[in-house]
């Protein structure tokens, strides 16, 4: 199985606490994380800034609990969209966004939930967990992100927090687990706290609660994470996906490569 990973770590301005969830991550066995920078274009208009280097950050990165290897740190951005322009920044060819490992999205609006879904180049779509959904998910624009390779990102901590926040987290993940069947979701912290994490098997039980099964629940903490992250790879460096499949050989093709010998002792 995949190493596990938490792909919402907020990045903040201090960078003591950043290390510091960095060293409670590869305590708890994360192989890798993700330093999300979040822009809103409801409160303010914020261009988008090329991501600070992970190296720049931290002179030495923790080493994973129960390995000798270095915790992997990538680099996300997430949009909050509440109009249809604000989507044209993802259209458009910026070389900052291309800079960044993962990019997300947080659509407000059933209508820019289901742009994120089946139009937007995008490795994350979030869904809100502090609040009541304005919308039903609906099937169509599911299933196309699902073909798309397209990964729905669910938070952890708001259920932790508050006891209100908890409700909406399960109602809403329900919500969506009927319509996608468990397949290609997320589950993230967006923790602020090293108090506010929680080790990867204790993330794969609130999944339960989600309505996951235990093997998608695990998926959502291991194996859907790195598709997610190889998912941003394929979107900075590739424009299309090649397949090789090997040729069948035909039955006379067989026979004639056949030596000799070999074929006197089968008709005999």
């Amino acid at each position: 199985m995949a190493g596990f990973a938490d792909l919402n770590l907020p990045q903040g301005p201090d960078k003591k606490s950043l290390q510091s969830l960095l060293e409670a991550a590869a305590h708890l066995g994360y192989s890798a994380v993700a330093l999300n920078h979040v822009i809103d274009f409801k409160e303010k208009k914020q261009e988008i800034i090329k991501p600070v280097s992970p190296s720049e950050l931290f002179p030495s990165l923790p080493i994973v609990q129960g390995t000798s290897k270095r915790i992997k740190v990538l680099t996300r951005l997430t949009l909050v969209v509440s109009d249809p322009s604000h989507c044209n920044l993802l259209r458009s060819t910026s070389a900052n966004i291309r800079l960044y490992d993962i990019i997300a999205v947080f659509p407000k609006t059933e209508k820019l939930f289901h742009i994120a879904c089946t139009t937007l180049d995008v490795d994350l779509v979030c869904i809100n967990v502090t609040e009541k959904l304005p919308f039903y998910f609906r099937r169509p624009p599911v299933n196309m992100a699902i073909d798309r390779g397209i990964y729905f990102e669910l938070l952890y901590t708001p259920a932790i927090k508050d006891s209100t926040m908890r409700r909406y987290t399960i109602s809403n993940a329900i919500s969506l687990m009927q319509i996608c069947k468990g397949k290609n979701i997320v589950i993230s912290s967006a923790a602020e706290r090293p108090l506010e994490l929680r080790g990867p098997y204790d993330v794969a039980n609130l999944g339960l609660l989600f309505g996951l099964s235990e093997s998608e629940a695990k998926a959502a903490v291991s194996t859907n994470c790195r598709a997610t992250m190889l998912h941003g790879e394929t979107r900075k460096t590739a424009c299309g996906v090649v397949y090789t499949v090997k040729k069948p050989r035909k039955v006379e093709e067989e026979e004639t490569t056949v030596p000799a010998c070999k074929k006197a002792k089968t008709q005999a």
